[in-house]
């Protein structure tokens, strides 16, 4: 258990901007899982979800780079909430699935040429004498563009996004489990998202760029 208690290389919870966000959102109670529901929602929200700001550089996987950002996506935002909860004396670890994602845009599934969303990360805490799964990916402006709502966390109960929208269409189903780390494992990371999405690694290719709170609203309007 104390491995989830220390900074690791991507869990950066001694990184000043960590520390310095994780007191301002921990909240007065003295709880851990209340506190732990306070940072859950600050992650959530505070930082941005857009998978374009994906890059093959390390650095930019760790909590702390989310946080100098200001958006980012599954990955370093699940490792980010890890970082602050080990802050706060929580035990915390990230957890890795693929999982077929429809909260996306057509622009996105073209280049990644698939629905399958490999190495989707989501935060394990341990409060209250068992591990709490809970995913602070899809901050509350974007769900509400895509007309889902978003995602609970009470300390509690396992928090996973909800298989249907607001109009009953599946929007995501978790596929493959890889299981809860200490830290990021970076070659499996890598070496998955390679296979998955081969031609975004080739010489030359460029990643991808974009907003995609941006075109979830023009396909709001559009569709309006």
């Amino acid at each position: 258990m104390q491995a989830n208690l220390q900074p690791g290389r991507f869990v950066d919870s001694d990184h000043p901007r960590v520390v310095e966000f994780a007191e301002r959102w921990r909240g007065a109670s003295r709880d851990p899982r209340q506190q732990a529901v306070s940072l859950y929602y600050a992650v959530r929200d505070q930082i941005r979800y857009n998978p374009y700001v994906f890059s093959p550089d390390p650095e930019t996987l760790k909590a702390s780079h989310a946080l100098a950002a200001g958006e980012s996506y599954c990955v370093p935002k699940a490792l980010l909430l890890a970082a602050c909860a080990r802050h706060c004396g929580i035990p915390a670890r990230i957890g890795l699935a693929d999982v077929r994602n429809h909260l996306s845009t057509p622009r996105l599934l073209e280049m990644l040429r698939s629905e399958v969303f490999a190495m989707h990360g989501y935060t394990e805490l341990f409060i209250e004498d068992k591990w709490v799964k809970a995913t602070p990916a899809f901050n509350l402006a974007l769900c509400r563009v895509f007309k889902v709502a978003p995602l609970e966390f009470d300390g509690r109960s396992d928090s996973v996004f909800h298989p249907f929208n607001d109009e009953g269409a599946r929007y995501m189903e978790y596929l493959v489990d890889h299981g809860q780390f200490e830290d990021l494992p970076l070659e499996l990371f890598f070496t998955h998202l390679q296979r998955c999405y081969p031609h975004l690694f080739e010489a030359g290719s460029a990643f991808l760029r974009g907003d995609l709170l941006a075109e979830a609203a023009i396909m709001k309007r559009l569709d309006s």
